[in-house]
């Protein structure tokens, strides 16, 4: 009789930075073939908490596929040290330079940037400022800044419109504008972080093209891509990135915090790696 060696356990750690100390999850790759390394860019504010159970689950996946996998928690976000209040975009760039540096010392082979919903705007961002091609795998991704804190502004309308109370005084978005932090779900967002997350773009680096996996999730019976993917898309294709999109039936997990898995999102993201690493079929 043959057992199956045990899974390596995640290693938990505290990077430190500059300006404090990141908590981290390292899945060390399984098997005897290393098939790459990748960095996981979680999404904004509460999505984090939303999606951890699912960027678990896939991470371990990844791992056991022969993958060195890195997750981090941003500055000001889940268990590493700072306040959101004080967080920028820029800071959270430069968190996940340090995680790049940092993974590229304890892992081999061809790098991926995975993120989720704005962590997607940040893995593009990072993709321009490093010196070595890169992959990346997107996970329902945002198409720019603007429209995620859009996004998050309109939770507080939310609040509000179930509160018994009427809204009162300036809306979050007046009160960022004329350089003051608002208060929205549960979140203080600073004025700075709102500009630079506003700026950010999904647009293909300017370093050489790779592979794209794009993944999206769907309530639908019959899951398609939007027109504004596919559009997205075309852009990609055009810069010279080898594309693989695909819509999946499946909960929006990233909306409620809950126990909802997405087994066909992690499967359809092992399958895509795996064609990514395989040779190309000679005509």
């Amino acid at each position: 009789m043959s057992f199956a060696p045990p899974a390596a356990l995640p290693q938990p750690f505290f990077l430190a930075t500059g300006s404090g100390k990141r908590f981290c999850l390292f899945h060390p790759a399984q098997g005897n073939f290393v098939r790459g390394c990748v960095l996981y860019l979680h999404p904004f504010a509460e999505e984090l908490n939303c999606t951890r159970r699912v960027a678990a689950q896939q991470a371990r996946a990844l791992a056991q596929a022969g993958y060195g996998v890195l997750q981090m928690d941003l500055s000001g976000c889940g268990d590493s040290e700072g306040h959101f209040v004080d967080a920028t975009w820029e800071a959270w760039l430069q968190d996940a330079r340090q995680a790049h540096h940092w993974l590229r010392e304890h892992a081999s082979g061809p790098l991926w940037l995975w993120g989720m919903r704005a962590g997607a705007l940040l893995a593009t961002a990072l993709a321009n400022d490093l010196g070595e091609p890169c992959h990346l795998l997107l996970w329902q991704p945002a198409v720019s800044g603007q429209q995620q804190l859009q996004q998050f502004l309109r939770l507080h309308t939310a609040s509000q419109w179930l509160g018994a109370g009427k809204a009162s005084g300036q809306t979050p978005a007046q009160m960022l504008d004329n350089g003051q932090p608002a208060d929205i779900a549960g979140y203080t967002l600073s004025p700075a972080l709102a500009r630079g997350l506003a700026a950010a773009r999904l647009e293909p680096p300017r370093s050489s093209p790779g592979q794209l996996v794009w993944l999206e999730l769907s309530a639908q019976v019959e899951p398609a891509l939007s027109p504004a993917s596919e559009k997205q898309l075309a852009v990609w294709r055009d810069a010279g990135w080898a594309v693989s999109a695909q819509a999946l039936s499946g909960p929006l997990f990233w909306q409620t915090v809950g126990t909802d898995d997405a087994p066909a999102l992690v499967e359809a993201t092992l399958d895509a790696l795996a064609k990514a690493a395989a040779p190309a079929t000679p005509p």
